[in-house]
């Protein structure tokens, strides 16, 4: 059970990064909603994966799993900070390259 927690939470984490750039990347001309679609998707794929995080750590709670909490809360912690600040900026880039391109056309 807490495989599949970290592995969906770590393809969640990726897509969040990776659908910001393909927004810069595939953005059309003259449709700046498009470009908003592909940021909403991004950002729900990295609140969906910081909750299964959430939901690995009530899991170790659950079975009383005290010492591996102990060991892994810092590093979650750390992890969720970046995959946050990181979804933030690239979709801030992305937002920022699809207006500019709207601008010039």
């Amino acid at each position: 059970m807490s495989g599949l927690f970290n592995l969906g939470s770590l393809l969640l984490g990726l897509i969040a990064w990776i659908v910001p750039i393909l927004a810069m990347k595939y953005h059309k001309k003259n449709e700046i909603k498009h470009c908003f679609y592909f940021i909403i998707v991004s950002f729900s794929a990295c609140i969906a994966s910081l909750c299964l995080q959430l939901f690995e750590v009530n899991h170790r709670v659950q079975i009383k799993d005290w010492s591996a909490l102990m060991d892994t809360m810092g590093t979650l912690i750390w992890v969720a900070v970046i995959l946050a600040s990181v979804t933030l900026i690239v979709n801030i880039m992305a937002l920022f390259i699809c207006s500019k391109k709207e601008m010039k056309d």
